[in-house]
């Protein structure tokens, strides 16, 4: 057998050290999306909570959890703990910090997005977290069999997904938990202080084929249309930046996003990703204002520290914050020795993303005060790139 070392048709270039953006394959992988409803994709939380609203005004903030990469086909014990910690924060939390739901960042159900795995990979372990659960697709949600490399039959991609995330009405599948009606596989949801833009990239990181442009114009219309009160979210599976040594960030969502940016003029307050197996938090600046990306990934999945994704083989990082080889782009905090999520905390005047980690001893350690945290305040709110 030939060697897959270097000058081999199969070796993959490794990524520059420091460099948090990696080169895009030159076949990508790219699935046809569902068919699409005539309408704006779009969904009030409030026809989920009727009263949310009233609540969060009378509280003065929304909060709600983030984590993304959960599916598991090597047991469920992480995942578990991890939804049994934000489980607690809810019981724990004052009526004016209680998390209202959770936005899932893609990867719920791994191998290949299998309908019939979503029993045993999400209502199962979420049966116990009391708020509603929203989510983007991933790519192992969206990669179906229709390659066959797992020898299984196939199914159209994001069946499974849509099914459980798009239904038309809800449907109780798994003792309290229906199925959600989300308006497609990218969407928005409307919620009192913010808003939040939720991409579907794909299999290899891209939001449309080349030379089409069906998702990005609808991304600069939601972009351009959100309301300049309130908050700005975007969120997609595979990151923009970063240091991993397995993947990195995606150039191609990273132009997508910056092309977007700077159609509509405004640029959101915070952008969310999974995709790699930890927690990393970076900071770009924009017209001088400081942007987070963040990436959490590490939401039960990989369930050991050393099935973490770990930073570049040869990244010294003395300390905090890290300048990365793209000059606007700082490493801020890194966690790769534990699962975990997040708390966002949105109010009038202030943004806050809190990390809490989970770690994998048994009992798991929880973590009762974030970890890591950064707020954005409204006075900092960043505009267009330059």
């Amino acid at each position: 057998m030939e060697a897959k070392g270097k000058g081999s048709a199969f070796a993959k270039a490794a990524p520059e050290i420091g460099h948090p953006v990696t080169n895009f394959p030159d076949d990508p992988r790219f699935h046809p999306l569902p068919p699409a409803p005539e309408a704006n994709f779009s969904l009030s939380l409030e026809t989920i909570l009727p009263r949310v609203t009233e609540e969060a005004e009378q509280a003065g903030a929304l909060a709600f959890h983030a984590l993304g990469d959960t599916g598991g086909i090597h047991g469920a014990e992480t995942q578990n703990a991890v939804a049994a910690a934000m489980q607690e924060q809810i019981t724990n939390a004052d009526a004016n910090e209680r998390p209202r739901f959770l936005f899932h960042l893609g990867d719920v159900v791994y191998l290949s997005g299998q309908s019939s795995q979503y029993v045993a990979q999400f209502y199962e372990p979420y049966q116990y977290y009391d708020a509603p659960i929203f989510a983007i697709p991933g790519n192992h949600d969206g990669e179906t069999t229709e390659e066959t490399r797992c020898g299984l039959e196939g199914e159209t991609s994001l069946l499974g997904f849509m099914q459980n995330f798009c239904s038309p009405s809800p449907r109780r599948l798994f003792k309290h938990r229906s199925t959600m009606t989300q308006p497609y596989c990218y969407w928005r949801l409307e919620a009192p202080f913010v808003h939040i833009i939720g991409l579907y990239s794909n299999i290899d990181g891209q939001l449309d084929r080349r030379r089409e442009s069906r998702q990005q114009a609808w991304f600069v219309e939601q972009l351009r249309s959100a309301p300049p009160d309130k908050w700005l979210i975007v969120a997609a599976h595979h990151p923009c930046f970063s240091l991993d040594e397995t993947h990195g960030g995606y150039v191609e969502i990273m132009s997508a996003m910056d092309a977007a940016f700077r159609e509509s003029g405004r640029t959101p307050d915070l952008v969310l990703s999974g995709h790699v197996h930890a927690y990393q938090r970076f900071s770009r600046n924009l017209s001088g204002k400081s942007l987070p990306y963040v990436v959490a990934g590490n939401g039960g999945f990989a369930n050991s520290s050393r099935s973490l994704h770990k930073l570049q083989r040869g990244l010294v990082i003395d300390r905090l914050p890290f300048q990365t080889a793209l000059p606007r782009v700082r490493l801020e905090s890194y966690d790769v020795m534990n699962a975990g999520f997040l708390r966002v905390t949105a109010g009038s005047d202030r943004l806050t993303v809190d990390y809490f980690p989970v770690s994998f001893d048994d009992p798991p350690a929880i973590a009762r005060e974030p970890w890591d945290s950064v707020t954005i305040r409204s006075a900092e709110m960043p505009k267009t790139p330059r």
